[in-house]
């Protein structure tokens, strides 16, 4: 109609470019109060021992944009860190020095479903004992 297509293809046109992802931002209370660095990096090590289940929940293709190219993760790695944008999770300085806030899960593609990776998160970080 008008010349434009919408994709909400993680990375719809092939190329050496870091593809379209959808950062979740997460964080719950105990987070975001004094201690929350702690909860959050036990949070984080929970997620990390659940990476292969995440990954297949969060977006179709995501395997073309998830290389560890182009500020991304590799797919089959979980790493994490403050301030790194090539993580799969990563923490904001401010979060880190002022011990509490959110990280952000840089996994998502751009055609991921909200509710199925905020459940997961969640899910994850909260309800699942780690075992």
């Amino acid at each position: 109609m008008a010349g434009i297509v919408l994709s909400l293809d993680p990375k719809p046109i092939k190329g050496d470019w870091n593809g379209a992802g959808a950062h979740t931002n997460y964080s719950t209370k105990s987070m975001r109060e004094a201690g929350g660095y702690e909860v959050i990096k036990a949070a984080i090590d929970k997620l990390g021992k659940r990476h292969k289940e995440h990954i297949a929940a969060y977006g179709e293709g995501n395997e073309r944009r998830l290389t560890g190219r182009h500020e991304t993760a590799d797919i089959n790695t979980f790493k994490w860190g403050v301030a790194n944008r090539g993580a799969s999770i990563r923490v904001g300085r401010d979060t880190e020095r002022e011990g509490k806030g959110y990280f952000e899960d840089r996994r998502p593609a751009s055609n991921m479903d909200p509710y199925v990776v905020t459940g997961m998160i969640a899910e994850t970080t909260i309800l699942w004992n780690g075992n």
